[in-house]
């Protein structure tokens, strides 16, 4: 129950919506290249978690994806205060600059596809030893 009001939550619906259709160019050109699991996880554009909008999130390996344009300059101690948040409910943060975005696509893809692979994750010790 607890997560239907924390993930993409209903109350949130008309936000990621707006969001969605304003999105910046930055965040089109790389959702062209997110969506349809074309670097091998599957991501949601504007995800709502708790009280919060991300731009992109992959529910797999809860990492958050933020692309910031110049509003986020006037912001850095509500973005600090966000990804804190994020980053207690286990959720990791990228965060690009708009300019990244556009100008080093290839640098932003490599960045992304560090974070989600499978060696990024610690391996687990299933037999409960050091």
């Amino acid at each position: 129950m607890w997560r239907k009001l924390w993930f993409n939550a209903p109350k949130m619906k008309f936000r990621r919506q707006e969001l969605r259709r304003n999105a910046t160019e930055a965040e089109k050109n790389l959702w062209d290249r997110l969506k349809q699991n074309q670097i091998g996880a599957k991501f949601i554009r504007q995800y709502s978690i708790g009280n919060w909008v991300v731009d992109f999130y992959c529910p797999e390996k809860k990492l958050a994806i933020e692309v910031d344009g110049e509003v986020h300059k006037k912001q850095k101690i509500a973005d600090g205060f966000r990804d804190k948040y994020l980053n207690g409910m286990g959720i990791s943060v990228l965060r690009f600059r708009n300019e990244e975005v556009m100008k080093n696509i290839a640098k932003v893809l490599t960045v992304i596809e560090e974070k989600i692979s499978p060696s990024s994750v610690p391996p687990l010790n299933l037999r409960g030893g050091k």
